[in-house]
């Protein structure tokens, strides 16, 4: 099986972003204000986008991740864990000496497994409870 990893658009991440994270939401609901300014990624599957992450890094070299998602039907592959590999590597790669995100819940297992730990700020979104997570680099 072919896996490949490479940047791409911001608007490349708009379709899995919105029918994974957010499906009831208008398509506008999944764009960042500053999705040009971020940096991009995608894991294609044979070819097929299936894992989507975008990143962006502050003036203290800090690294957010946000909108990681992966088709449903592929989740449970290890994909995700293979993106978010990429992005630690991409993130120290970039002098990043934090890199965090806000993580719904129910995912916080996958992100754990890659060394981010769970914080003390949480936050609830249309009935979603999201809690900070993040690594030292």
């Amino acid at each position: 099986m072919k896996l490949e990893i490479k940047e791409i658009t911001a608007a490349q991440t708009w379709a899995i972003r919105h029918k994974v994270m957010w499906p009831n939401e208008p398509l506008s609901y999944v764009k960042i204000p500053d999705d040009e300014k971020g940096q991009h990624l995608g894991l294609f599957v044979e070819g097929q986008l299936t894992s989507v992450i975008s990143l962006f890094m502050d003036a203290d070299k800090n690294v957010q991740f946000r909108k990681f998602a992966t088709i449903k039907s592929e989740q449970g592959k290890g994909y995700g864990s293979i993106l978010l590999k990429e992005v630690i590597r991409v993130a120290k790669e970039r002098g990043a000496s934090l890199l965090w995100c806000n993580a719904r819940a129910t995912a916080t297992v996958l992100y754990e497994r890659e060394g981010l730990h769970q914080t003390d700020s949480s936050f609830v979104r249309k009935g979603i409870l999201f809690v900070r997570m993040e690594c030292p680099l």
